[in-house]
């Protein structure tokens, strides 16, 4: 939205303008939402007092956490919860769950029928329990297609997707799937049972966020059932929470590859200082050992450096090639796992092929810096200290770069984490030594 635009509306609801209500009448809940973010507590109010429930409860999905939570604490307690009861039932969950508890409590004392989002709120947040919205169609198998479309249009405003009716058994197991294209194509009279697919792909209630949301990108759903151990069915997760779910994940992986990890609870361009700070400390102090150590090689190795003060000139360039090489490797292998493409059993074979990977690149570095070195400086021994330096670098990078996410995810521990400081602290030191022992063998023909 503008900021003219939000200025005007601003203006117009701090002098309470008619006009201000039929604009927001008009107005998509996104651009409200983006609306809320610019106005303080008091505007906050004046602006829900405007809307009913079921508006509000369309504006706020589509806010940030730290919003919707800000928002909450500035709402009267009663019609926060007449709010949250309008909200589909996994964002009213994920609301509460972002709520200090004793509010989220008082909140779900004053909903007329709570144990239904509570028996939700027993799941981890980051589970297919935690994700999945208990608003969906299920039909017993021996209903008639007619009477299906009936119970369809009775209850297609209530319900979070209705391009998928899920078959039920008199035990509530799932037994099949229909489309609402199938539903609608049958004839009268024709039983569920007799059209649904029977093959329903599903997930479990404890299956991880991540693992989920692969399965849906792979099948192309736009939701998918969320079974128990009996084979229950117990709700669904649509594709608008696993885009939401991709988007954290991306965030996580690309954090912590930085050797970072995001302040949580508060919008970023917000988030203090000290806070910041914290987070970003502990790696950059690893980084800081790992210089350390990088400059201890070169003090082990100062007599070849002042015999030979040209190899000076080289460091940067070797281990800034390391460094980009072992960030590709690190960061290509990670996101494989992250998204699947690189299967469980398959990750020591595309480790040996990131080994080949290495060598070439190490060939074709090498003799092109081993060949400038030459004629830059007319001497042919350093051509070849460069040259090989570089191959060993390089290659040895690639190896790094793989190897050590590949050893952090055998041990269950994330992959990510491994891939900034301690890929980057192994290569500089590996590298260092590399090249000083070579240079050291060399030193007679040098001088």
């Amino acid at each position: 939205m503008a900021l003219k635009t939000v200025q005007k509306l601003i203006k117009l609801l701090k002098h309470k303008d008619r006009q201000f209500t039929n604009l927001v009448e008009e107005m998509h809940p996104s651009d409200l939402a983006e609306l809320v973010e610019k106005l303080n507590d008091e505007q906050k109010k004046e602006l829900f007092e405007i809307l009913d429930d079921d508006e509000a409860a369309l504006i706020i999905p589509e806010m940030e956490d730290v919003d919707q939570v800000s928002l909450f604490q500035v709402l009267d307690k009663e019609r926060a919860s007449s709010i949250l009861k309008e909200m589909s039932s996994d964002e009213a969950v994920d609301l509460l769950s972002d709520l200090p508890s004793a509010e989220a409590q008082e909140l779900l004392t004053r909903m007329e029928d709570p144990e239904e989002i509570e028996g939700l709120l027993k799941f981890p947040e980051d589970t297919a329990g935690g994700l999945m919205t208990t608003e969906y169609l299920s039909l017993p198998e021996n209903m008639p297609v007619e009477e299906a479309i009936q119970r369809l249009r009775e209850v297609a405003s209530e319900v979070e997707i209705i391009y998928y009716i899920y078959v039920i058994n008199e035990e509530n197991r799932l037994i099949g799937v229909i489309s609402l294209r199938e539903l609608i194509s049958a004839d009268d009279g024709t039983l569920l049972k007799d059209i649904m697919k029977t093959n329903v792909i599903s997930v479990d209630v404890g299956m991880d966020q991540e693992e989920v949301a692969r399965l849906v990108a792979r099948y192309d759903l736009l939701a998918v059932p969320v079974i128990d151990e009996k084979e229950s069915l117990r709700g669904i997760i649509t594709v608008d929470d696993i885009l939401d779910v991709m988007e954290e994940e991306a965030t996580e992986d690309i954090y912590r590859l930085a050797g970072t990890s995001e302040v949580r609870g508060v919008e970023l361009i917000n988030a203090s200082v000290l806070n910041v700070s914290r987070k970003r400390l502990p790696w950059l102090i690893v980084s800081l050992m790992g210089g350390f150590f990088s400059g201890s090689v070169i003090g082990v190795f100062e007599e070849t450096l002042q015999a030979v003060v040209i190899l000076a000139i080289f460091i940067p360039v070797i281990m800034d090639m390391g460094g980009n090489v072992g960030s590709q490797s690190s960061t290509v292998f990670v996101r494989g796992l992250a998204t699947g493409e690189i299967e469980a059993d398959e990750v020591w074979r595309y480790f040996f092929r990131e080994v080949r990977i290495g060598l070439t690149m190490g060939i074709v570095c090498g003799l092109i810096i081993g060949v400038s070195a030459f004629f830059w400086q007319q001497l042919p021994y350093l051509g070849v200290i460069v040259a090989v330096t570089m191959f060993s670098t390089v290659t040895l990078a690639a190896i790094i770069g793989t190897l050590i996410p590949l050893l952090f995810w055998k041990m269950g521990a994330d992959p990510a984490i491994s891939a900034g400081p301690f890929v980057t602290t192994i290569k500089d030191v590996t590298g260092l030594l590399i090249y000083f022992y070579i240079a050291t063998i060399f030193i007679d023909q040098l001088l």
